[in-house]
């Protein structure tokens, strides 16, 4: 497995590089749209403990009713050739319906990993991630994002489309100049998953917007191939899932979007039991990311700051459980050498990550 990406090339459903013997297709009648599993939900594909899948990721963004419901139609307008429109973006716009007021999210899932229950940890590697078309869009819209009432300044969705190419030191994205521009804009592509989750044990089922316990819509654009998310299995069989697919992101997030297209991606799900320091710390304080360099977790809550307190108290807790260090060295440590990051803030709670560097505290590479 790697995390070279391709800037070329289109990858419809079972064409193109698929890396794992167990592949998951979006096919429409394995998505939900804009809601999250729950626990009573039939899982779409079951696997065991250490199970590597490649599943298939669609973006929103090309499908949406204030877009159209019509990818080839939308993505025409920018000079996309029919051929060059994902088949399951069309398919999923023709057959499947948003549900009215949920996210905009589509989610393929769930995924059975047989073994796991209540308690335990479900480890999701990313071993790949490989972009699907050489294109993606960034919007604004419904007066949301960091400033609503300010942007967008004119009625209905601002969707802003971005090419990908080979770039002198790897992939890039390009925004083309607006007419008040001087240049074309370019920036580094880093894909990956701006969600991933597993099924709460709600009544209700969830809306694809909001992160929680559960994880769904982090958008911790650290998740990149090589990382790993942690999240704390609520039901029998943790029933995965993953969407929101990413090229790119700023910390922050501001516009409510960011580069939105989508992915192939490789992941590995493993089982960590309850006992396991790291799956008593994410019992209390919630998801945690590891990246080759940092332990990564999180905070979560509608309003910023208290985002931020629960970071801080989920890294003391990571340093305290895992390092054995005492709360107030942990506390001076955190001040002085560890960056809290805003994951996003446009997804109704917010969040922040801490990016504790695991060299510091082992003498060498994590």
């Amino acid at each position: 497995m790697n995390d070279e990406t391709a800037v070329t090339g289109v990858l419809h459903p079972g064409t193109g590089p698929i890396h794992a013997e167990i592949y998951l297709p979006s096919d429409p009648d394995a998505i939900f749209w804009g809601r999250l599993p729950r626990g009573d939900d039939p899982p779409v594909l079951a696997v065991d403990d250490g199970a590597v899948v490649t599943v298939d990721t669609l973006s929103h963004e090309g499908v949406l009713e204030d877009q159209g419901s019509d990818p080839v139609a939308f993505f025409g307008a920018h000079g996309v050739p029919p051929e060059a429109v994902l088949a399951d973006a069309v398919r999923v716009a023709e057959i499947r319906h948003r549900d009215e007021g949920a996210g905009p999210h589509i989610v393929t899932g769930p995924i059975e990993i047989r073994g796991t229950q209540p308690g335990d940890l479900l480890a999701i590697d990313v071993l790949e991630t490989l972009p699907r078309v050489p294109y993606g869009v960034i919007s604004n819209r419904h007066g949301r994002g960091a400033l609503p009432g300010e942007l967008p300044r004119t009625e209905g969705a601002v969707s802003v489309f971005a090419g990908t190419e080979a770039g002198p030191h790897g992939p890039i994205g390009r925004i083309a100049r607006s007419a008040e521009g001087p240049r074309d804009v370019t920036f580094p592509l880093a894909p990956f998953l701006g969600l991933m989750g597993v099924a709460s044990t709600s009544r209700e089922r969830l809306d694809s917007v909001p992160p929680g316990p559960h994880g769904g819509n982090l958008d911790i654009k650290l998740l990149t191939a090589g990382s790993t998310l942690y999240l704390p299995v609520q039901v029998p069989g943790a029933l995965a899932y993953l969407g929101d697919p990413h090229f790119a992101q700023g910390d922050g997030e501001v516009a409510l979007t960011a580069l939105e297209a989508s992915l192939r991606v490789t992941v590995r799900f493993r089982r960590i039991p309850a006992s396991e320091p790291i799956a008593r710390v994410a019992a209390v304080h919630g998801p945690i990311v590891q990246t080759p360099e940092y332990l990564v977790p999180t905070g979560l809550d509608p309003d910023l700051g208290e985002a931020m307190r629960k970071a801080v108290r989920a890294a003391i807790a990571v340093l305290v459980e895992l390092f054995g260090m005492d709360h107030e060295h942990a506390y001076a440590y955190l001040s002085a050498a560890t960056d809290f990051d805003i994951s996003q803030v446009v997804d109704q709670v917010t969040g922040v990550h801490a990016r504790i560097r695991v060299a510091d505290l082992t003498g060498g590479p994590a």
